[in-house]
């Protein structure tokens, strides 16, 4: 495992004290969550702090946290809503300029979709897997 050394305050390492051994788990979490602020789009323009995340980003994480099987994960459409807003994003794509708000709406879009089916390609092989084994008992 990698070391990172870093300076804080004395004020600051009295108050991190308790977690002593929960800094690592701690850290990466503040990582993941501040990097998921830079890379998921914003769904409208906000103030500089405010940040709304894609719903069909959090559709697609709630089906994920909830441990689907492979059958549930091939089965697997996003909500009616978010197909129509990804076809309202791709005809005004067609007909004008996306803002930037929402180029990077339908990025995220194509990075799910892409995320979604190699998930579903690898489902469809441990099916297909586990068909097998049961159907040729040794």
């Amino acid at each position: 495992m990698a070391q990172l050394t870093i300076d804080i305050s004395d004020e600051l390492a009295q108050k991190l004290a308790p977690f002593q051994n929960q800094l690592s788990e701690i850290f990466a979490n503040l990582i993941a969550t501040s990097l998921l602020d830079k890379l998921v789009p914003k769904t409208e323009v906000l103030t500089d702090q405010e940040f709304l995340i894609s719903p069909t980003y959090l559709e697609i994480l709630d089906f994920l946290i909830n441990r689907p099987t492979s059958k549930q994960i091939t089965n697997f459409k996003v909500s009616e809503e978010s197909q129509i807003r990804l076809q309202e994003l791709l005809q005004k794509n067609r007909e004008t300029d996306l803002n930037p708000s929402e180029v990077l709406e339908l990025n995220l879009y194509e990075q799910l979709d892409t995320l979604m089916t190699m998930m579903k390609v690898r489902a469809y092989g441990a099916l297909k897997a586990q068909n097998v084994s049961t159907s040729n008992p040794e």
